[in-house]
């Protein structure tokens, strides 16, 4: 074994589990590979990625090398990297421990297999069982059987009598399975079945999964919201439909429908989610919104309620705000090179704006977080102004919007100069007031960081020209202006190779001649059952960084169109919406498609 793998254990699963079955051919039908016969024994992770053939022994050599010198674990540099996918290494982790490898995307997992462990132990242990092996054992697929802690405490769970058959499973696999054993019909068959038409107790929701003793309406509401975090969904819309009620999450920017809630549980469900977020049940004509803060498996989520009076009844709708994933980092941001880089001079000024733009829902919250987690030391005095505080930065002096107290953009802009700032964020430039205090405050030796709604980064010099803003004032204290959307991401799993023809690129507003005369590789969506057959897992940001420079300046003054501001924006090197998401389209992180969709 090399110095760097030492700290690899040599693990014998004997004693762990029952041995595993005979080899077979490895491209075994159903999902379920056999390791090699004859193979096993102590050998490294590396020795088995040589001899499965997915890396050349010197980029093995390579990887050994840095995972050496970084202290950690082989696989999690070559994770980390791209070099090996999270099924290559549970491929290699199986073949190295002589146990089987299942791909769950294939493998059809039964149902009566998989309600033997409760959600909650699945996402303890990294494990599901998924069937049952030859003389009956329990098939259980866990993405790390070297935890021998995680699998005696699972033994004891499913039964010390019950004879398990481990096999191994890539995280993801395990987390997409888990994520389909919701159990939302259930919740909305019991509740019925309960017959509960009353309305909710108003009782504080601290843990939404511990509430098993509750209402059935009490219990179903519960189910939802904790699903909706489950599946990473952005909101939760309850719209009536008829006498029923559809529940849909938005999940990465598109929305499914999900359940159904029958007629007699609507009103129950309406005046629940009411009292959750302090509403006024009793209202039924008038929109209304508010807020609730709860925690899902120790998750703060944040949640902003909005009741919709409609034709057909009264809807809802909740958007969730995961705390722990708003904060991200500059190279996390998917920003081009040669965009971060203007960005980064920008909002490391000492004075001036910098404004990031885009429809609700494109991340640029995100976007100024992560500057703001750049530019947080002790030596700056940082405050901001949101609606709402979607993280708190340690460190940073963060006041919330509430205009039933009085406190608006305006007046907290207005309050927040005087407490001696160095830099200001304001969450959304809303209004007129709003617009000249903050321009007026980059004019006077402060770095103002803050959200406009346009559709595209010259847009917003002339915007705050409509609303009131003398264009000198403007052209003086904006620096950079940043427009962003968010395009789902291609599923790893199943993307397919594709060609952009010249006559595809014409029809998606781009130069056909980049093509050439073969066309331009690229990919698009599959389906399969980690990314819920939808082809698309996660999202990625497409960005267009403008610098004001003294051309733009001077067509700000005189009062340039957006279009003839873009002309000469582009000339100085600023890279439009669609060309980034082309160029992420190239390295197989989008499609055409949905770069098309989003701008």
């Amino acid at each position: 074994m090399s110095d760097a793998l030492a700290t690899e254990p040599s693990i014998s699963h004997e004693d762990l589990h029952s041995p595993a079955p005979a080899a077979h051919d490895e491209h075994s039908s159903g999902g379920l590979v056999s390791p090699r016969a004859g193979r096993r024994g102590s050998r490294t992770f590396a020795d088995v990625v040589r001899e499965l053939g997915f890396l050349s022994p010197g980029r093995v050599e390579a990887a050994t090398a840095e995972a050496k010198a970084s202290g950690r674990r082989l696989e999690d540099v070559l994770l980390g990297t791209g070099a090996l996918t999270p099924d290559q290494v549970a491929r290699v982790m199986a073949e190295r421990l002589g146990l089987p490898y299942v791909d769950l995307t294939v493998y059809e997992a039964d149902l009566a297999a998989t309600n033997l462990l409760g959600v909650d132990a699945a996402k303890r242990y990294g494990a599901v069982p998924i069937g049952y092996a030859d003389g009956g054992r329990l098939l259980v697929a866990m993405a790390d059987p070297s935890n021998v802690i995680a699998f005696d405490d699972l033994k004891l769970t499913l039964g010390r009598d019950r004879e398990l058959q481990m096999a191994v499973a890539s995280k993801d696999d395990i987390a997409g399975l888990i994520g389909r054993m919701d159990r939302l019909d259930e919740a909305v068959a019991q509740a019925v079945e309960a017959g509960e038409e009353e309305s909710a107790s108003a009782q504080p929701v601290v843990e939404i999964k511990e509430s098993a003793e509750d209402a059935p309406v009490i219990r179903l509401v519960n189910s939802i919201v904790a699903q909706a975090v489950t599946d990473g969904a952005s909101d939760i819309h309850f719209e009536p439909e008829g006498r029923d009620m559809r529940v849909r999450f938005r999940v990465d920017g598109v929305l499914a429908e999900r359940t159904t809630i029958p007629r007699s549980m609507v009103a129950g469900v309406v005046s629940r989610v009411k009292i959750m977020a302090n509403l006024d049940i009793s209202e039924r004509r008038l929109p209304q919104d508010g807020r609730v803060g709860i925690t899902v498996e120790r998750r703060p989520i944040d949640i902003r309620v909005v009741t919709m009076p409609g034709v057909l009844g009264e809807g809802l709708v909740m958007r969730l705000l995961d705390k722990e994933s708003v904060l991200i980092t500059l190279d996390k941001l998917g920003m081009p090179v040669d965009g971060r880089e203007r960005f980064e001079q920008a909002f490391r000024a000492s004075y001036g704006a910098v404004l990031v733009t885009g429809p609700t829902g494109s991340g640029k919250s995100t976007t100024l977080y992560a500057a703001l987690n750049q530019l947080n030391s002790i030596e700056k005095n940082i405050i901001t102004i949101e609606d709402p505080v979607e993280y708190q930065l340690p460190g940073v002096n963060q006041l919330q919007v509430s205009p039933k107290g009085g406190l608006t953009f305006p007046s907290a802009l207005r309050s927040m100069l005087r407490a001696d700032p160095d830099i200001i964020m304001v969450g959304e430039i809303r209004d007129s007031e709003t617009a000249r205090i903050g321009i007026e405050s980059a004019l006077t030796g402060h770095l103002v960081l803050s959200t406009l709604h346009t559709n595209d980064a010259p847009s917003a010099l002339p915007r705050l020209t409509d609303m009131g803003v003398e264009p000198f004032l403007t052209a003086s204290a904006v620096g950079c202006v940043v427009a962003q959307r968010l395009a789902r991401r291609l599923c790893n799993n199943c993307k397919r190779p594709t060609t952009l023809t010249k006559e595809v690129l014409a029809a998606a507003g781009l130069n056909p001649e980049q093509s050439g005369a073969d066309g331009l590789p690229a990919h698009e969506p599959g389906g399969c059952g980690r990314c819920k057959f939808s082809g698309y897992k996660g999202r990625i940001g497409l960005y267009e960084v403008m610098k004001v420079t003294e051309d733009i300046r001077g067509m700000t003054v005189d009062r340039a169109s957006a279009s003839a501001i873009r002309v000469v924006a582009q000339q100085q090197g600023m890279r439009p919406l669609r060309e980034d998401g082309l160029g992420k389209v190239l390295a197989g992180l989008t499609s055409l498609e949905e770069v098309t969709r989003v701008t």
